[in-house]
């Protein structure tokens, strides 16, 4: 009888257990899921940092999931001696937690300083590790870097915290887009030049509505300008400057424009020049003469 009764007790709690782990699963969804819908209807009111919001979600859940495990732990027998000796030992056991755990710790707080800082948000473009792409998602552990190839990056918060990073969104999307034509000496400068400016107006995205601005590259009323910057060993090099809408349109852009230009320079005879090497033959070079000695006084 005994026996029966301790296993309907086991029986009981088995079930109490699973029924608490499943209600916490179910409040964490139905939570994301409200979550989302507030989204969608605060976004058509006001402006909402996706970022803040993102992190706010997930560190809810996680709250969720940490209380319901720990109610779920009571309901063990003798859980409650275990949950007393750890409180006892709470400084061992946060020296062992913080070595085996501080990777993980510094990531969730390095993405907490992201969310509060915003030094990028989610859908910013940037380049970091040498990798040029969107910023698709910020997760307390990590962070999502579409590339322009559709690959995903996974980049631990902590790391996005100690690399240095170009961020295209940045208060400001458009960037000055430049490149380099070299053209033989032979060539006419004004009329390369001529020719790169106006591929470049022809071109549907350049940006129309930017007067230079406060760039000390271009004056406030151009909006393309070329200039020579060096006089290489065998050609002119001329670098185009011009304004695109992002970092993707300048990159567009640039493709386009080689192509176009490198059209025009053959039709008008405007020379790209390559590198010369003369060879020259031990054998075909003259013995050097012997010089004859001096005479003697």
């Amino acid at each position: 009888m005994d026996i029966e009764v301790g296993i309907t007790g086991n029986l009981r709690i088995a079930l109490e257990v699973l029924a608490l782990l499943a209600v916490t699963y179910l409040s964490a969804k139905v939570f994301a899921k409200l979550m989302q819908k507030s989204l969608k209807k605060m976004s058509k009111r006001m402006h909402v940092d996706l970022t803040q919001f993102l992190l706010f979600q997930r560190l809810i859940i996680l709250f969720i999931y940490i209380v319901g495990l720990a109610i779920a732990g009571t309901r063990i027998p003798g859980m409650s001696a275990v949950w007393v000796s750890l409180f006892a030992s709470a400084g061992i056991l946060a020296v062992v937690v913080g070595f085996a755990a501080q990777a993980t710790f510094s990531n969730i707080i390095a993405g907490v300083f992201i969310a509060m800082f915003e030094p990028f948000k989610v859908g910013d473009k940037i380049t970091i590790l040498n990798e040029y792409g969107t910023v698709e998602d910020i997760t307390l552990r990590h962070t999502v870097v579409r590339t322009w190839d559709e690959k995903r990056v996974i980049i631990p918060n902590a790391k996005m915290g100690d690399e240095s990073i170009i961020n295209y969104s940045f208060k400001n999307p458009r960037i000055l887009g430049s490149f380099d034509v070299g053209i033989s000496y032979d060539s006419d400068i004004d009329l390369a030049r001529k020719i790169m400016v106006e591929e470049a107006f022809a071109h549907p995205s350049l940006l129309q509505n930017v007067r230079g601005g406060d760039n000390s590259f271009l004056k406030k009323e151009e909006l393309v300008k070329v200039r020579l910057v060096e006089l290489a060993d065998s050609s002119q090099k001329l670098r185009l400057y011009y304004w695109a809408s992002d970092q993707t349109a300048a990159t567009l852009m640039k493709f386009d424009l080689l192509e176009s230009i490198k059209k025009r320079f053959d039709a008008e005879g405007v020379e790209i020049p390559f590198p010369h090497r003369t060879i020259v033959y031990r054998k075909d070079l003259e013995k050097p003469r012997k010089l004859k000695p001096a005479p003697n006084k």
